[in-house]
């Protein structure tokens, strides 16, 4: 049986897409996988992880992605959606996207971050509070998730260079704050987030 964690990074931002990764791995594998020094150990929020530690994770995940023993998809559904449909919505889109495209079986486990679901016709799934801390698959979901949906914030701080993307990657900091005032909002902004 398959086991899939499935956890999401950016609904905060006045910047940039929101994105979800799943991670899905046979179980069995996945149980062998606990004593992997190259990942994460729990009792610890990834997105707190220092970003060295989390490339180098991201990197071996991504290793492990290559040699089938996991697999894994990542979606980013962008500012203008977000503008357009609202952050729920962005957020269910993504989860229904990673999870067809991962094809996943409706019996498979399904463990999500936070306050997470995914379609009623997925029996077997489970919503954990501070599930990247509880749950390894989860953890590495939002890993790959994370050093993903950063590497598109720096991509774009270089079309933006005003903002600073690349430090604060869209979050809604003082000077980020102060350079929306200054430049007004960016067609990388959320407009329905900008309120300031």
């Amino acid at each position: 049986m398959k086991i899939v964690g499935i956890d999401e990074v950016g609904r905060g931002p006045l910047a940039g897409p929101v994105t979800v990764c799943a991670v899905s791995c046979d179980e069995k594998i996945y149980k062998s996988l606990f004593k992997n020094k190259n990942l994460p150990a729990l009792g610890k929020d990834s997105k707190k992880l220092k970003e060295k530690d989390r490339e180098f994770y991201n990197k071996y995940l991504k290793k492990l992605s290559k040699e089938g023993v996991i697999d894994y998809q990542v979606v980013h559904i962008s500012n203008l959606v977000i503008d357009k449909k609202g952050i729920s919505y962005s957020i269910k889109k993504a989860i229904q996207t990673s999870i067809y495209k991962l094809k996943i079986d409706k019996n498979s486990k399904i463990l999500l971050d936070g306050g997470l679901r995914v379609g009623v016709e997925f029996k077997n799934q489970k919503t954990i509070i501070k599930g990247d801390e509880k749950e390894r698959i989860i953890a590495w979901a939002s890993i790959l998730a994370k050093v993903s949906r950063d590497s598109l914030m720096k991509k774009n701080s270089i079309k933006f260079p005003e903002y600073g993307f690349d430090i604060h990657k869209g979050y809604g900091t003082e000077k980020h704050r102060d350079m929306i005032k200054k430049h007004g909002i960016s067609a990388f902004h959320r407009k329905t987030f900008c309120k300031i």
